[in-house]
């Protein structure tokens, strides 16, 4: 179940496109945004994530339930530029 979680990670070293020598010095890293709550508000946020066209719907994990009643949970892995 977890592995659905690191397949965003495989792209963690993918090139970035033309890159400026400042953006060549610099390292990417891969940040996880963790969304936990009841479907209906982790639904919401992705869904106002997305309008903001910070992460597309489908780049969030499928919803995962946490082990407490009505909680579930959704994973974004993504890739920064670090200086």
């Amino acid at each position: 179940m977890t592995q659905s979680f690191l397949s965003s990670a495989d792209n963690a070293n993918a090139p970035i496109p033309n890159q400026t020598n400042s953006q060549a010095s610099s390292k990417r890293e891969p940040i996880k945004h963790t969304l936990v709550g009841s479907p209906k508000a982790v639904k919401s946020t992705i869904r106002v994530l997305h309008q903001l066209k910070y992460a597309s719907i489908g780049d969030w994990s499928p919803l995962v339930p946490t082990g407490n009643t009505g909680e579930v949970m959704s994973i974004l892995i993504r890739s920064i530029l670090v200086q």
